[in-house]
């Protein structure tokens, strides 16, 4: 393993880590405890991420008084996340998963403390600016995903990732369903009603950061970096062929695509919705259930995502991301704005189609990576899936003024069909499954 490559250790910390170099067993033993240490992690990081999520528009749109302007806190924080998950990926590439995921989570607990301060003050300028900050933690809890396939091998690894997506649904439901909890919390200490979902972020965001800090060790990628390297070194070098593959730049396309599309489209949708029943007179509870809904079935079908994703192929998973998205969108449009049930039905397949995308996709990225590059790559992807998610943020809110939640949604769906061609490009040349 060359210098520039390597993760920054003291002599006698790589020398402990040696013992798990090659023993099957103890790798085992750390890939379980790695899986339930960034667990636990996600169910504070999903409870964080909800928050914003459910009353973020709810809180632009009373504070700059106009629905036009009202998907600006999705694309700020989502902005936000695309410079910390390049960041968290590169800090992590050099100091291991438990550093570079910690940093990012405390990061986005900073940014939510920002938010609810911006709503004391009445200051649009510093909500705008802790949403950038708050955007951290978004992106830290989607690249946590990728610390459980580490130690994984090819057939684990879409699992690995659904197993710590399962957890981040605790917190992601709970968040939501909190927001009269919180905001009657936040009246009473004279924050204003709809920060009070920002003070859950901040504590929760915060947890998260300290658990990975403290107990993810050994750091799965610091292993994992000299598992790899330590097998090159075994090979002989004059048959250079032996040496693993290099990227699979196709595989890394494919899987970079699917994630972004699924995310541009959710986020759209997802974004607008609250304002949507707003309009029709829905209160928060009622807005919290539905994103609740929502949020639960971008996680909790993991454990079952990845399961059908490592036995049926990441492919097939991907296109069935792109046709439950156009049902949500049709449901969505069709949906009457008043129809609680309706409403719920196209926020679960919205959020059912996001969870496809984002497992075939991730696994499509750690397929097609080596372990060397791994971290830097899967940083780098997780910026154009935050970006693309901005994008989708800032466009609902300026569709939705120009026409209608119907359009947005419909203009969704068929986005969504996109995913196909992608994926018949993708099988002209072999990928890893």
């Amino acid at each position: 393993m060359s210098h520039n490559q390597s993760i920054s250790m003291p002599n006698s910390q790589s020398a402990r880590l040696q013992e798990y170099v090659h023993s099957a067993e103890k790798q085992h033993a750390l890939y379980k405890r790695t899986l339930w240490i960034v667990s636990i992690s996600q169910i504070f990081g999903g409870a964080g991420l909800a928050a914003g999520v459910t009353v973020g528009a709810l809180l632009a749109r009373q504070m700059l008084g106009t629905d036009a302007l009202a998907g600006v806190p999705s694309a700020l924080f989502t902005f936000g996340s695309a410079g910390a998950a390049l960041l968290v990926g590169r800090l992590s590439q050099r100091r291991g998963r438990g550093i570079g995921l910690g940093a990012g989570f405390i990061t986005g607990g900073v940014g939510a403390l920002g938010v609810i301060l911006a709503a004391v003050m009445n200051n649009v300028f510093l909500l705008f600016l802790s949403l950038l900050i708050y955007g951290a933690g978004s992106a830290t809890n989607l690249q946590a995903r990728y610390a459980g396939t580490d130690l994984a091998n090819s057939r684990q690894r879409a699992t690995a990732v659904s197993l710590t997506m399962v957890f981040t649904t605790f917190g992601a439901v709970a968040g939501p369903n909190l927001v009269n909890v919180m905001g009657n919390v936040a009246l009473a200490v004279g924050v204003p009603a709809m920060a009070g979902p920002f003070i859950l972020a901040a504590a929760a965001y915060i947890l998260a950061g300290i658990v990975l800090f403290i107990w993810l060790r050994p750091d799965p990628l610091t292993v994992s970096r000299m598992i790899e390297a330590a097998r090159v070194d075994s090979l002989d070098k004059s048959q250079p062929a032996a040496i693993p593959h290099a990227e699979n730049k196709r595989g890394i396309t494919a899987g970079a695509i699917v994630m972004i599309l699924t995310q541009m489209v959710m986020t759209a949708i997802m974004t607008m919705t609250p304002v949507h029943m707003g309009h029709h007179g829905h209160g928060l509870g009622a807005i919290g259930l539905v994103i609740g809904f929502h949020i639960g079935a971008m996680y909790l079908p993991s454990l079952v995502t990845g399961v059908l994703v490592d036995k049926l192929g990441r492919k097939a998973m991907a296109v069935a991301s792109g046709i439950t998205l156009l049902l949500a969108g049709l449901v969505a449009a069709w949906a009457p704005g008043d129809s609680m049930v309706l409403l719920v039905v196209a926020l679960v397949l919205l959020g059912l189609g996001w969870n496809f995308g984002l497992i075939s996709g991730t696994a499509m990225i750690v397929d097609s990576t080596e372990s060397s590059t791994r971290a830097k790559t899967q940083g780098t992807v997780d910026v154009l899936i935050a970006l693309s998610g901005a994008a989708g943020g800032v466009l609902s809110g300026m569709v939705v003024a120009g026409s209608s939640y119907s359009t947005l949604s419909i203009i969704g769906g068929i986005v969504s069909l996109l995913l196909i061609p992608v994926i018949m490009w993708s099988r002209s040349k072999s990928i890893t499954q």
